[in-house]
Formats: C-alpha cells, sequence, structure tokens
C-alpha cells in the first residue's frame, strides 16, 4: 500500500508544488502557490474520541489530510472504502486517508484532485489540457 514517500513524490510531481511544515507540530505538507492540499495529520485525540464515538476503526499507520473539492467528497470516501475517515470534518473540504489502506494509483489520484482543487484556475486547467 502506499507510504509518506508516496505522497511526496505524487505531490512533488505536480507544478508549482512547494514543501514545508505546517501547524504547530510542524508537520511537513504540500501546497500550490500557497494552499495547502496535502498533509501529514496524524490523528488526534479528538478524532479518536470521534471515530469510536461513531462506531467506526481507528486507523493505524500514517495517515494525510487532502484537501477535496466540496461536492466530490462523498465520492471520494466510497471510492476506497476503509482508506478514507472524517472525523469532525463535516463541512469541511478535507478527508483523513489512511496510507496503510489505499492503492497507489488510488492515492494519486485522490491528492492530484486536491492540487486541481487549490490550484489558481489557469494554472489547473494548464495542466489538465496537458494530462
Amino acid at each position: 500500500m502506499a507510504t509518506l514517500d508516496d505522497v511526496r513524490s505524487i505531490a512533488t510531481s505536480l507544478p508549482e508544488v512547494v514543501e514545508g511544515t505546517q501547524g504547530h507540530d510542524h508537520m511537513t505538507g504540500w501546497s500550490v502557490r500557497g494552499r495547502s492540499f496535502v498533509w501529514e495529520r496524524p490523528l488526534r485525540q479528538r478524532d479518536i474520541a470521534d471515530l469510536t464515538g461513531a462506531g467506526e476503526r481507528v486507523p493505524g499507520g500514517d495517515i494525510v489530510g487532502v484537501r477535496v473539492a466540496g461536492a466530490d467528497k462523498e465520492a471520494v470516501l466510497a471510492s476506497v472504502p476503509g482508506a478514507f475517515h472524517v472525523p469532525h470534518f463535516t463541512g469541511y473540504p478535507a478527508v483523513l486517508v489512511e496510507l496503510e489502506a489505499i492503492p497507489v494509483d488510488q492515492l494519486r489520484e485522490v491528492i492530484t484532485d486536491g492540487w486541481i482543487a487549490q490550484a489558481p484556475k489557469g494554472l489547473a486547467k494548464a495542466f489538465l489540457d496537458g494530462a
């Protein structure tokens, strides 16, 4: 299954991506023109409580957060059962991805879609036209 090295490889293969640290916990993240689209996101106590309270399995291993286009969130969640989690992300255009539970090709699709959602429209169009 996927690894953080796969996340880095996929993210940095996209146009104008910058890798850096984010937040108070200084986790690695990737952005396009200052807009974050994928980031390391270990589970927090609130995440575990929300998942447990909802009767969901608490994922293990490395986890990343990925931006999604709002309308696409439900489709993303259904695309690889068990790989995506949304504790307290209701109304927020992002999902948590359990890397051990997702094939690399699916991860590539989700990260690329996250990049498209965050990239300026002209840059995203140029990328899609060249794809």
